[in-house]
């Protein structure tokens, strides 16, 4: 009979971590990974770079923590992105702080911090077998895991860090909502989050923004409006139009705040370092030094140039027009579309393409100080599977390493 004081289910960042600080506090712990390899999701994480977590205290954790941030106040506290820095240093990975206080491996490498995982969970002592989990049986005080394979594996402590639903090509389908229903667990409906969004389409297929497609834009002010008119989202940063609609880092920071599109409309501030007087003042000037030159030749100083089109469109104004014989309403549209170009949004794009899963297993029923099930004794849940996300930025990681690290702790103790 396979015995081990613990089972991991899952070999994520989550599974991982836990397993590697139950391992140094002398556990005999068991990772099942269904994957040929660990870490598969891990290592497309910031774009193949890891951002491992974000340099920033316990109160921004929560801050930027906004489904069900306060969840996470004690883990963050028992393991916060400071200690997270500061180990993955001691296990001789060296980090670079990046804007917006990112933290990143120094070699921009996912691998490096995935292969130094799986290295370290090894050499530490606990032992990792590839093999799809298909039950779980609660027997009097132990648990029996079943595998595909016929093999069984008991255990006096569980761990469930399978991960949500979002990229299901790494291992992420959903088996861990199973296990936990199984045993008794509400599961909130899982949903799309970090993840691009569906601009609204014309009768021809397009949206307004389809021939903007691969423009970036760097330094922008978005608002998001719901249906009654009222701002439910607003952030400065990057982001990206797409051949469906918009993505990019404050996007999908507002997937993760939107609980759900109804006519929501996106405000894009194209110049929010100048008010709309400042900007006029700048056409102006731009007109008086070359008037008789076409109009869009003028706003190649102003927008990129794919822009141009879309902007002389909503502004109702001929690109093709001397600057100097536009009007003074045409201008006026001219700086109110630059200063508020809106988008409609539709949807949020498949869970397939999110970066995490907003929903999972409900925090009610899990005890904060140990990440314990309040249900089922000597179950643990941790990282995405539980119903915590987080916006962009290292964030969700965080999520990871802090209830991993904070169950490991109670169970060793």
């Amino acid at each position: 009979m396979n015995k081990y004081d613990v089972v991991i289910i899952g070999a994520g960042a989550a599974g991982l971590f836990c397993a590697l600080r139950l391992a140094e506090q002398g556990k005999k712990a068991l990772i099942l990974e269904r994957n040929h390899q660990v870490g598969k999701k891990l290592l497309i994480t910031g774009k193949g770079r890891c951002n491992l977590t974000n340099y920033c205290d316990v109160k921004d954790l929560i801050k930027n923590t906004p489904v069900n941030g306060k969840f996470m106040i004690n883990a963050f506290y028992h393991f916060d992105a400071f200690q997270t820095i500061y180990y993955f240093n001691s296990l001789g990975l060296e980090t670079n702080i990046e804007r917006g206080n990112r933290v990143f491996p120094k070699s921009s490498s996912a691998k490096e911090v995935v292969d130094l995982l799986r290295k370290n969970v090894t050499i530490k002592g606990a032992e990792i077998k590839h093999c799809k989990v298909i039950g779980i049986n609660k027997k009097d005080e132990a648990f029996e895991v079943i595998c595909s394979d016929k093999d069984t594996y008991i255990c006096e402590k569980l761990v469930i860090a399978t991960g949500g639903k979002s990229y299901p090509g790494t291992g992420s389908t959903g088996d861990g909502y199973k296990f936990a229903t199984d045993l008794g667990h509400k599961i909130i409906p899982p949903k799309p989050s970090l993840v691009p969004i569906n601009a609204k389409k014309f009768s021809n297929g397009k949206t307004l923004v389809t021939d903007l497609q691969g423009l970036a834009l760097k330094n922008c002010n978005i608002k998001i409006y719901d249906k009654r008119s009222k701002v439910v989202y607003d952030d400065f940063g990057e982001m990206l139009f797409t051949h469906f609609g918009v993505s990019g880092p404050i996007i999908l920071s507002a997937s993760s705040h939107l609980r759900k599109l109804d006519n929501h409309l996106l405000e894009i501030d194209l110049k929010p370092a100048l008010d709309e007087r400042k900007l006029d003042d700048r056409i102006l000037r731009e007109i008086n030094a070359a008037p008789k030159k076409k109009v869009e030749n003028v706003l190649k100083n102003l927008l990129p140039r794919k822009m141009i089109p879309i902007m002389c469109q909503l502004a109702e104004i001929d690109c093709n027009k001397q600057i100097g014989q536009i009007t003074k309403i045409e201008r006026k549209n001219l700086v109110s579309n630059m200063k508020a170009m809106k988008i409609p949004l539709e949807s949020f794009r498949s869970i397939k393409e999110a970066i995490i899963t907003s929903g999972g297993v409900d925090i009610k029923e899990i005890e904060p100080k140990t990440m314990e099930s309040k249900l089922v004794k000597n179950l643990f849940i941790i990282g995405e599977l539980l119903d915590v996300d987080a916006y962009t930025g290292g964030f969700n990681l965080q999520i990871a390493w802090s209830s991993a690290a904070v169950a490991a702790d109670a169970i060793s103790q």
